[in-house]
C-alpha cells in the first residue's frame, strides 16, 4: 500500500464560546480514518467548552498561549512548549482564558458522539 497524501485540512465545527478554529489535518472528516485524529486548534481569549468524558485519549501540545484543563482533581495549566494527556473515561473541561494555539491528537479519532459532553 502506498502512503496517503492529504493535501489540505478540513475546517470542522467547534464546541464552546466564543468560537474557536479547528482545522482537522487527519481524522474521520479529513482522510477518513477512525484510528487517530490530528487537529490544529486556535482558541480565542475567553473560550471554554462544556466538560466531557470522552471515549478517546487526547494528547495536546500547546504551541502558543496557555490551555487550562479542569479535571475531577483540580486544574492543570499547560503553557506553550508543554503537553497534557487526557485519558479516555476521565472528565475534563478545556478553556483558554488568554487564548492559545495547540495541536490535539485523539486515539481513536475524535467524533462528537464519542466526546460525551455535559448538557
Amino acid at each position: 500500500m502506498a502512503p496517503t497524501h492529504i493535501p489540505t485540512t478540513s475546517r470542522v465545527a467547534a464546541a464552546g464560546t466564543p468560537p474557536k478554529v479547528i482545522d482537522e489535518v487527519i481524522g474521520r472528516v479529513n482522510g477518513g480514518t477512525e484510528h487517530l485524529s490530528l487537529a490544529h486548534m486556535r482558541s480565542p481569549a475567553g473560550w471554554s467548552e462544556p466538560g466531557q468524558t470522552p471515549e478517546f485519549d487526547e494528547y495536546t501540545y500547546v504551541l502558543a498561549g496557555r490551555l487550562h484543563v479542569r479535571h475531577r482533581g483540580g486544574e492543570i495549566v499547560v503553557d506553550a512548549g508543554q503537553a497534557v494527556i487526557a485519558h479516555a473515561g476521565e472528565w475534563v473541561q478545556y478553556s483558554t482564558p488568554d487564548g492559545a494555539e495547540y495541536v490535539a491528537v485523539c486515539v481513536p479519532a475524535f467524533a462528537p458522539g464519542l466526546a460525551h459532553r455535559d448538557p
